[in-house]
């Protein structure tokens, strides 16, 4: 029969493994989506349908560098043959001639309903010979290529038409055939990826599809010298994401490594090592766990947290093994159990409060910390009991522990320099108060500066959409969606004349309202009145009217034909652009997003607001700068989480109020929590650190730590003195969770040193205001003696 311990230990094993299955099929992200609203404005669902179904979303620029002109062209158009037969590109474009040949059976079927030319003034004489004459023309040039075998369908060059409209006002550089830079030193390559913006996985495999068409061109075409580089927002997703993944994999082990020695030395007992640790492997595993089930996917600074929830879940276990080996289980049970579980509340309520957050990636934080520190403690205390033992064999205290016990006794006299210090600490903040806090999530980003300044040379090279400034349309329909996404086309299309801005995109280019295909059929003339027209338009062409048989059947088909559908683009690139533009808003209706782009050698990319919202007033569009919009959503993420984070403090002080039922012991135990959140501030701007959204998630993390911490020195003030293994539980609690977080602030992720930045030092404040302002100053004999 099996002993309880193993019952025990096979049933948290079995708890154990249905957990790692559950975060094995979990999917992880690390995109922006973390500060998005789960209930948007309109403006704010323009932002979230861009950044996770948007165009720009979905675009990836790539530039080759390197060798001649000759060598990099013929390398991108190695890549672009390999790439465009790739289920996972909908659209690669280098500027070669015939770059939409796949699209171009579509567009010569649809032509007289896509083309902004199809109008009666067209297809009179004078309109008929204009335009046979500029087709003829142009057939010399490189256009000539694609139009050619069509002539005698496409006399007057609609299709032509309709490829100068679907393609930017602003084109890049050519160079050998290709698209350039501006400088002509890069061959230049625009894709537009099936996945979505927000599907991580998906943009990877597309990232690692151009490496490998890069190096597959560069074997084919046998040069060398070459240098590709890559950018855009999925580019940036898939670095976020692998950077905290690496990140959180190496601070693991630091702090395992650290946390592991310290307690190697403490307990003398690999096996006490090793069950110590169950508490916080349990903690963190659960909270991937929980996250993953209630939201459905895991953010990565929510990951990365988890790293920093070692720190507190590994105080659990060394409080147990250290108070309860020279006094038993039930004791411990008794005595101390009371003051742990206090704590753990405390640390549930703080991050509890989250939970209510309005922001998905607010309220994931909440519910790690709140399922991690309660599955770390249960552990402690139903788990750990059982494996290691009625009794758990420690050596003695050190003398260096008593040493510290006798400084505890004179940390009263520290009173009246706290008292100066934070008074001084309260100016410095008052006085700096404007600029403590970061107004925009550039301080949370990954990107480098290099990396920010090589994204915009590239766009700018490219003339491609800017991922910041858009125009948002919301309708009762897709019709209408459409009518108005017309609208706005001709109010922005005199800005485009005006060089107001560059150019932008829209989904009536690719699908036209059926109300505007039904007046450019109305254009077409019937058989009895284009026949005559045409005679007398081409008397003196070089092409005869005779041999326009063909374009006279396609006119006619064409006016006897239906409109074009959505599902008629199905299959072809101009799906998956409509799509992306024109799709179903969330509670109904339909949503249009059309980005838009600065007019060529504007230095700081920026587009005129005011003017813009002038141009589109009483329209029905909106003008959106998604940066702006951005900031102004990230101050409201950090004033709720202020708001939230004071919600959880003020349920923390009603718990210890029903517990403590003292007001002296009260005010004693939340004026050194909020003397260590001040010097913590103080600090953290003193060493040229502006706040932001993880520093207050760090800061919250301190209040629950440094709660344990006030919370074993007010014992004393209950009549039970602060004896020797008390304290050295809780100098070896404070210790490996500064390793903890110490690691964290090592890390070049800007959200992950931000929490180590903070709760690193603001552990070691908590124990010493603790200790200086909670520690009643007459029991220091008791407790020397004892």
């Amino acid at each position: 029969m099996r002993s309880p311990a193993v019952r025990v230990f096979l049933l948290w094993l079995a708890f154990v493994l249905a957990g790692v299955a559950v975060v094995w099929n979990s999917r992880f992200t690390a995109d922006m989506s973390f500060f998005l609203p789960s209930d948007p404005t309109a403006e704010q669902q323009a932002l979230v349908g861009q950044i996770t179904d948007g165009t720009v979303s979905r675009l990836l620029m790539v530039s080759i560098g390197g060798a001649d002109v000759a060598q990099r062209a013929a390398v991108s158009r190695a890549m672009r043959q390999r790439l465009a037969s790739d289920a996972a590109y909908v659209s690669v474009q280098n500027g070669e001639a015939g770059g939409l040949e796949g699209e171009r059976d579509l567009l010569l079927r649809h032509r007289y309903l896509l083309s902004p030319a199809a109008s009666p003034e067209r297809f009179t004489e004078t309109g008929l010979a204009s335009a046979v004459t500029d087709t003829i023309d142009l057939l010399s040039s490189p256009a000539g290529v694609l139009l050619k075998p069509y002539l005698l369908n496409d006399p007057t060059g609609e299709v032509l038409a309709v490829l100068g409209q679907l393609n930017p006002a602003s084109q890049p550089q050519m160079r050998g055939g290709v698209w350039a830079s501006r400088n002509g030193e890069r061959a230049m390559l625009l894709l537009q990826t099936r996945a979505l913006g927000s599907d991580t996985d998906g943009q990877a495999a597309a990232i690692a599809g151009v490496h490998a068409a890069f190096a597959q061109a560069v074997q084919s075409t046998g040069h060398t010298g070459l240098a590709m580089e890559m950018s855009g927002p999925g580019q940036f997703a898939v670095q976020s994401r692998e950077a905290i993944k690496s990140e959180t994999a190496r601070l693991f082990m630091i702090s395992m490594l650290g946390i592991a020695g310290v307690l190697l030395w403490v307990y003398r007992s690999p096996r006490l090592l090793a069950l110590g640790l169950l508490p916080m492997l349990s903690g963190a595993l659960v909270g991937v766990v929980v996250v993953s089930l209630v939201h459905g996917e895991v953010f990565g600074i929510t990951v990365g947290f988890g790293t920093a929830l070692i720190g507190e879940a590994v105080d659990y276990a060394i409080y147990y093994f250290v108070q309860s080996g020279r006094m038993g289980v039930a004791v411990w049970r008794e005595r101390f159990w009371p003051t742990v579980r206090l704590g753990v509340l405390t640390s549930a309520l703080g991050f509890g409060a989250l939970l209510f957050s309005g922001f998905p990636g607010l309220a994931q934080l909440g519910l790690y910390a709140l399922s991690g520190v309660l599955t770390a403690a249960l552990v402690t205390r139903f788990v750990l009991p059982v494996l290691a033992g009625p009794s758990v064999d420690l050596p003695v205290p050190s003398a260096w522990v008593y040493r510290a016990q006798a400084l505890l006794g004179q940390a009263h006299r520290l009173r009246l320099v706290v008292a100066v210090l934070t008074v001084l600490a309260l100016g410095h903040l008052w006085q700096q108060r404007d600029g403590l806090w970061h107004a925009d999530l550039s301080s949370l980003s990954t990107v480098t500066q290099a990396e920010a300044e090589r994204d915009a040379r590239m766009r700018d090279d490219l003339a491609a959409p800017d991922a910041r400034y858009l125009v948002s349309i919301q309708a009762p329909d897709a019709e209408q969606a459409l009518q108005a996404a017309e609208r706005a086309g001709h109010r922005l299309d005199r800005l485009v004349d005006e060089g107001v801005i560059g150019g932008y995109d829209s989904p009536a280019r690719f699908l036209p309202s059926a109300q505007l295909q039904r007046q450019r059929l109305a254009a077409l003339p019937d058989a009895a009145t284009l026949g005559p027209r045409l005679q007398t338009a081409l008397q003196d062409s070089p092409l005869s009217a005779a041999r326009l048989g063909p374009f006279m059947a396609d006119v006619q088909a064409a006016r006897t034909g239906a409109v074009m559908q959505r599902t008629d683009l199905d299959g072809s690139a101009l799906a998956l652009a409509v799509d992306s533009m024109l799709m179903p808003a969330r509670g109904g209706g339909w949503s249009v997003m059309m980005p838009l782009r600065p007019a060529p050698g504007t230095t700081d990319a920026g587009l005129p607001v005011e003017r813009l919202r002038q141009a589109l007033d009483g329209s029905g569009a909106v003008f959106v700068d998604l940066k702006t919009e951005f900031e102004d959503m990230y101050g409201g993420y950090v004033s709720e989480a202020v708001k939230l984070s004071l919600a959880g403090c003020a349920a923390i002080a009603l718990l210890l109020a029903f517990t403590l039922r003292s007001p002296a012991r009260l005010v004693r135990v939340l004026l050194a929590l909020v003397l260590t959140v001040v010097a913590v501030i103080t600090l953290l701007h003193l060493t040229g650190q502006r706040l932001h959204l993880l520093h207050l998630v760090g800061l919250l993390l301190t209040v629950a730590v440094g709660s344990n911490y006030a919370l074993f020195f007010d014992r004393a003030s209950g009549g039970e003195p602060l004896d020797a293994p008390t304290l050295m539980s809780l100098l070896v609690a404070t210790l490996t969770t500064a390793i903890g977080f110490g690691a964290l602030a090592t890390s070049p992720v800007p959200v992950l040193n931000a929490i180590g930045t903070t709760v690193g030092p603001g552990t070691l404040l908590a124990l010493l205001l603790a200790a200086v302002l909670v520690y009643p100053k007459d029991k220091t004999k008791a407790t020397t003696a004892a």
